[in-house]
Order: C-alpha cells, then sequence, then structure tokens
C-alpha cells in the first residue's frame, strides 16, 4: 500500500482552515469537499412554500381587541345622537342640549354648527319651549311670573323671549293657580289660628313667586270663604 506524505499543516488546526481555503499549498491528495448546493429548483419551491416575514404580518387578520385597529370615529354621528337622544320625548332649550354636548366633550364649533342646524329644521324652538315650560308649571305647580322666569332664565332661556311668553299669561288663570294653592294648603292648618294660617299661606304664595300683596289678597278671600265669621283674626299686610 503506497504511503502518502502527511499534509504540511497536520497537527495545526490554524494552517488547516487556510490550507483549505486555499491560502497556503497543500497536497493534491487532499482536497476539502466542495460545499453541497441546492437545486436552483429546489430553491424556488421552498421559496414559494415559505413565504417571507413581510408575507407572513401583511396576510395576519388585525385584532379587533386591539385599539390601534379601531375606525375612526364619526364625530358628528355621534354628537347628532347626543342631541336627537336628549330631545326624545321631551322639548329641550338651547342651553339645555349646548351643556350636554359640552359635558361629551363634542368639539365647540361642531356643537354650534349642529345646534343651527337643528334650529334650523324646528328641533330646537326656544319660543316654543317657553310657552310649553310655563303651560306645564303655571296650572299644575301654582307658580307665578316671577318664579317662572326664574326658571327659565336657569333654562337658559333668552330674557326677551321669556317676557314675551310670560305676558301671555292671563292674571285671572294666575289668581286661579294661587287659590287653588291655598285650598290644598287649608286642609293641614285647621287646627291653626286665623294669624298662624294667614302668615304660612302667604309663605307658601312668596314661594310660588307671588307678590306679597297678590298672596295676602288670595289668603284673605279663601280663609274668608272658609271661615263662618268671615275675615276675623287676620293679621294685616303691613304685618307681614
Amino acid at each position: 500500500m503506497d504511503e502518502r506524505p502527511a499534509p504540511d499543516w497536520l497537527g495545526d488546526v490554524s494552517l488547516g482552515v487556510e490550507a483549505w481555503a486555499g491560502k497556503t499549498p497543500s497536497p493534491s491528495s487532499v482536497e476539502p469537499p466542495p460545499p453541497s448546493v441546492e437545486p436552483s429548483s429546489r430553491r424556488r419551491s421552498d421559496d414559494v412554500s415559505k413565504p417571507t416575514r413581510s408575507r407572513r404580518r401583511q396576510s395576519r387578520p388585525a385584532d379587533p381587541a386591539d385599539p390601534k385597529n379601531d375606525p375612526e370615529p364619526d364625530h358628528e354621528a355621534i354628537a347628532r345622537k347626543i342631541l336627537l337622544d336628549a330631545l326624545t320625548g321631551q322639548a329641550r332649550s338651547r342651553k339645555e342640549l349646548a351643556d350636554k354636548l359640552e359635558k361629551k366633550e363634542v368639539p365647540a364649533a361642531l356643537a354650534t354648527r349642529l345646534l343651527d342646524r337643528f334650529e334650523e329644521v324646528g328641533l330646537i324652538d326656544d319660543e316654543a319651549f317657553a310657552r310649553a315650560w310655563i303651560a306645564s308649571r303655571q296650572p299644575g305647580k301654582g307658580l307665578a311670573r316671577r318664579a317662572l322666569a326664574q326658571e327659565l332664565r336657569r333654562k337658559g332661556i333668552d330674557d326677551d323671549v321669556a317676557r314675551d311668553a310670560l305676558d301671555e299669561i292671563d292674571p285671572d288663570d294666575e289668581r286661579e293657580a294661587g287659590r287653588r294653592m291655598v285650598r290644598r294648603k287649608l286642609r293641614s292648618l285647621e287646627r291653626f289660628d286665623d294669624q298662624t294660617k294667614t302668615r304660612r299661606l302667604v309663605g307658601v304664595l312668596a314661594r310660588k313667586g307671588y307678590g306679597a300683596g297678590v298672596a295676602y289678597s288670595i289668603v284673605r278671600e279663601e280663609l274668608a270663604l272658609a271661615d263662618d265669621d268671615g275675615a276675623g283674626g287676620l293679621v294685616s299686610e303691613s304685618d307681614l
């Protein structure tokens, strides 16, 4: 058997690497095996079967739970729904609706534009609101003009608009509402003398917006009707 001489780099790994890379001469008998090369057809098939990272990222469906994937909200549609919900079942003044939009952090410019539009189509009407408010509060609650004016002011109704609506109140209707209030209260005051009754009933009417003169007049008339002895024992208006 023919013995081949040992390569020069035997025992020295660094020399062996250099010899393999062709940097130092080495015997022809020692040739490093060529690196394996995949067939081009296999590479093409692998390229098709294994998508790149960017392709995989693009094909992944969006996660609906991720806030970043939420669609941009339609602020105008949201603000419009707030207004329509507030107007469902009852009228509202413009200020009441503006306060609701502000509380929901609707931008001021958008709120003004929508409120103007709602006024144009008649969904907001402060004049009609004032009349309807008076019609419901004056006879049912026995409120006089002064108390109604304060309520309308709190609702944001302009003073001129409120004054026009209040001028439509019939003084006789206002007085009759006060008389009904006194009659109801008299039932709980039977055990008191006329002076105490007068003081308490005038106080009730004052809280309803009646002036002292009108309130005293109403109380005196009702006590006279309820007392067989007339108005005896009543205090004078100056004592109130």
